[in-house]
């Protein structure tokens, strides 16, 4: 791929140096039509994101951000269990006991997993 990019640089940079394409290249609306034609690629890329996006909701489906996000979200949630949990041992709680319950254990929640 590399002898590939070399190529067409080598060839780019014989083209740029011919006084026919240094010519070309001064006048406005060809420098425009190329301006166009570089920023083609970003354009297109945001239009199929924005549309798939739209789709996504429409069907009432979750897009890659939001799963992103959830998942962040549950992470940081998980952790925070855990330092809990961790507190609890250190203060001689047991899991599942509550020092504001009297030692009865709360009721079991349903998990996300379940």
């Amino acid at each position: 791929m590399s002898s590939l990019k070399k190529t067409l640089m080598k060839q780019g940079m014989k083209l740029m140096s011919d006084p026919r394409v240094m010519k070309l290249m001064q006048d406005e609306r060809v420098m425009k039509a190329v301006m166009q034609v570089m920023s083609m690629p970003g354009k297109v890329q945001t239009f199929t994101q924005d549309n798939v996006e739209k789709l996504a909701k429409a069907m009432a489906l979750a897009t890659e951000d939001e799963v992103k996000d959830l998942k962040r979200t549950v992470r940081r949630l998980e952790e925070e269990v855990s330092r809990m949990q961790r507190d609890r041992e250190r203060a001689g709680e047991r899991p599942g006991e509550s020092k504001s319950s009297g030692g009865a254990a709360p009721a079991k929640r349903p998990s996300a997993r379940e």
